[in-house]
């Protein structure tokens, strides 16, 4: 890694320091109960206001985004966020905020922003092995940022369909672009910096749950409490399923897995060609994935960039347990994250909103209460509450988007149903009958469940729980029900082979990641009670500490599975230029690239080819934030929810580098509001290019090689 590549970790790990030093007075209120005050938790809060403060500002007109410059745009974050805080805490003292921690929370604290700080370094160097923002939906994240930080007001335009705004739910991008904005670093390498800050966030945030978790079982902090947050950093962060038992036996065909116990056990040809994205692809036509899988394929999507909000819900959901009570400003908060959720990962809305509801019936409700009364007189006007204000922080979104789901289906619906079609929003489809074989099921969800299934039994013997075991038999609950979800509706999208897939994707990656803060607490919960038993070989404590180890071994194991199988042996670095790939496989369109990254400012259209998605094609769009035409065809008929819309683009695209009629050239451009075309490598491979009408309509304003860029008249 290049001595730049780590000036530039530093600046952005810097940048975070900061924002998160600045917020710690007001976490230290709202997390009070926590034994290190929620300070990881300063960085999300802080970055997640700023960016908000920033797309409120640049949606109404107050301030233009693109063109305002960095110490200015500091300057009016900053002085915003002292401004709030001084609301929210009557007054603002940050040096008071600190001066009143006992040495004990200082240490929690040290420790967790070194925790942070090394793992930001940690994967930054292993994406510096591979940065390269291209294949599967890279280019699509990748465009979103560079069009909104070319962006004067908001929503930014969609990079690939000129000349309407983004249909997508683009905050988690928008976060970064303020961040590279901030940082005044290039998005090329802020992308991967952002990946590894969502990595490190995940990890601390998870260290932080779990910590608080088990310091509320002893009713003070200590060894098991920090061996809790580790356990809890790990399985979040780092663990995959029991799918990486697989590695212990012969191969499988991808299309037809069968249980590994019908397979050859094979430990000398360990691993087996275990190829790591099947255990996110397991079960039939669907997609099952997890927050380890994320980051190490790195698509800045929402699922990801969504994962500190959730973490933060979690975390606030768990305080409101601690304290037993959900106040005002409570309810605020998460308002404001739901509404985040929303606009960064639509489906983590519902889901949480769903959490938080249980918590308040948990820490509302008292058996002496008629139910009825409970509902009417508490429930229903705190969820009327929490759902107003959610839709109140997302308006300057939801204004502008449409959602692309087109209703409710109904798996393995009944004749006489699948002959109705629809009712309502439900809708019965013919040959729409996938179901999840239950020995899948075991095998993804099988390590939690074991866990689930020992803190029942563990419950049973000691009769009674505390708040902790009570707000994890929540989160156990509410992750059942997403992952039976997908077993029985699916929201109708356009994929027609693929039609659950999405549904069982965004619902058990949620599942996934409350399953893995449940069975970290549970884990050393039951094991530091039996920890006097489990001395005993063979004694039954013993073996459940035994078959816990094996369990914990192989979910784990998929760290080294999936590291190795995308990112090979780590012999050689490429730094953190997530673009820098165009140098070998373009080299002359990669010139042009950073000529139009350089020298073309605002969001002029450029004509590119047009191509399928997950290929190259779109690459000039993607990586410079220009609006094209038509991007990937795919992706723009799932946005604007029919085919019909983006297709005729295909054909405009092809006549405008292949017609010989200047004339017709000319309507075309004018009629897309084309200011430039480009002429690449692909252009030239995919279209039979009639050249000299370009001429004759514009000039070359840019050429390196055979790659040109005509500037339009």
């Amino acid at each position: 890694m290049a001595f730049s590549d780590i000036i530039s970790i530093f600046q952005w790990w810097l940048l975070l320091f900061v924002m998160g030093i600045l917020f710690y007075p007001v976490s230290s209120r709202l997390f009070s109960v926590f034994s290190d005050k929620g300070y990881i938790f300063s960085k999300i809060l802080s970055i997640s206001v700023a960016t908000y403060i920033t797309f409120v500002l640049g949606t109404i007109g107050i301030i233009r985004f693109a063109s305002i410059p960095t110490p200015l745009f500091a300057l009016i974050l900053l002085g915003t966020l002292i401004f709030l805080q001084a609301v929210f805490l009557k007054t603002f003292s940050l040096r008071a905020a600190w001066r009143k921690e006992p040495p004990s929370v200082l240490l929690l604290i040290v420790f967790e922003e070194l925790l942070f700080g090394g793992a930001l370094f940690l994967w930054s160097y292993i994406r510096s092995f591979q940065p390269d923002i291209n294949g599967l939906e890279k280019l699509m994240d990748y465009g979103f940022i560079n069009s909104i930080l070319r962006s004067d007001a908001f929503p930014p335009k969609d990079m690939w369909f000129t000349p309407f705004s983004i249909n997508y739910y683009y905050f988690g991008h928008l976060l970064t672009a303020v961040l590279t904005k901030l940082a005044a670093i290039p998005s090329e390498i802020t992308y991967n910096l952002m990946i590894a800050s969502l990595f490190a966030l995940t990890m601390c945030s998870s260290f932080s749950i779990g910590y608080n978790l088990f310091a509320n079982v002893l009713k003070k902090a200590g060894r098991l409490s920090f061996t809790c947050g580790v356990a809890a950093a790990l399985l979040v962060t780092f663990s995959g399923n029991l799918h990486s038992v697989y590695a212990f036996f012969s191969a499988y065909s991808t299309q037809n897995p069968v249980p590994f116990w019908d397979l050859v056990f094979s430990p000398s040809t360990f691993p087996n060609s275990y190829w790591y994205p099947n255990a996110t692809r397991f079960i039939y036509n669907t997609i099952h994935e997890f927050p380890l899988y994320s980051f190490i394929v790195s698509d800045l999507h929402g699922h990801v960039l969504s994962i500190p909000f959730v973490l933060t819900i979690i975390a606030l959901c768990l305080k409101a347990v601690l304290n037993k009570t959900i106040r005002f400003w409570d309810i605020v908060l998460f308002s404001f994250f739901i509404a985040l959720c929303y606009m960064t990962n639509a489906w983590d809305a519902p889901i949480y909103f769903f959490l938080i509801s249980l918590v308040f019936i948990y820490v509302s409700y008292r058996n002496t209460f008629p139910i009825i009364s409970f509902l009417l007189k508490s429930f229903l006007p705190f969820a009327a509450l929490l759902a107003g204000g959610a839709i109140l922080f997302s308006l300057p979104f939801s204004l502008f988007f449409a959602p692309f789901a087109s209703g409710i289906g109904v798996l393995c619906a009944p004749d006489f149903l699948v002959q109705i079609k629809h009712l309502g929003p439900f809708l019965f489809e013919a040959q729409h009958c996938q179901k999840s074989p239950a020995w899948q099921l075991l095998i993804l969800y099988g390590f939690f469940y074991f866990w689930v299934a020992s803190l029942f039994v563990f419950i049973l013997k000691r009769k009674r729980t505390t708040s902790s075991d009570d707000f994890v038999l929540i989160l156990s609950f509410i992750s059942t029900i997403l992952i039976l979800i997908p077993e029985i509706i699916y929201a109708k999208d356009i994929y027609p082979a693929h039609f659950r897939a999405n549904t069982m994707f965004k619902l058990s990656y949620q599942a996934f990641i409350m399953l893995s803060l449940s069975s970290a607490y549970i884990s050393v919960r039951i094991l530091a009670f039996l920890q006097k038993q489990i001395r005993k070989i063979f004694s039954l404590a013993f073996l459940f500490f035994l078959v816990g180890c094996i369990l914990y071994a192989i979910v784990l194991s998929y760290l080294i599975f999936a590291i190795s199988g995308y990112y090979g042996s780590l012999s050689k670095t490429h730094g953190l230029n997530g673009i820098s790939y165009l140098k070998n496989r373009y080299p002359a369109d990669y010139e042009a690239i950073m000529w139009l990254k350089k020298n073309i400012s605002g969001q002029p259209v450029i004509l590119e080819a047009q191509g399928e998605s997950f290929t190259d094609f779109s690459r000039v769009s993607s990586n410079t934030g220009l609006p094209t035409v038509l991007g990937w065809m795919v992706h723009e008929w799932l946005w604007r929810k029919t085919y019909d819309v983006p297709a005729p683009r295909i054909a405009d695209v092809k006549t405008l580098y292949e017609s010989e009629s200047v004339k017709e050239t000319k309507r075309l451009l004018s009629l897309h509001d084309v200011s430039y075309v480009f002429l690449g490598e692909l252009e030239r491979q995919k279209y039979q290019v009639f050249e000299k009408k370009f001429a004759s309509l514009g000039r070359v304003t840019y050429q390196y090689g055979n790659t040109k860029i005509y500037r339009i008249n």
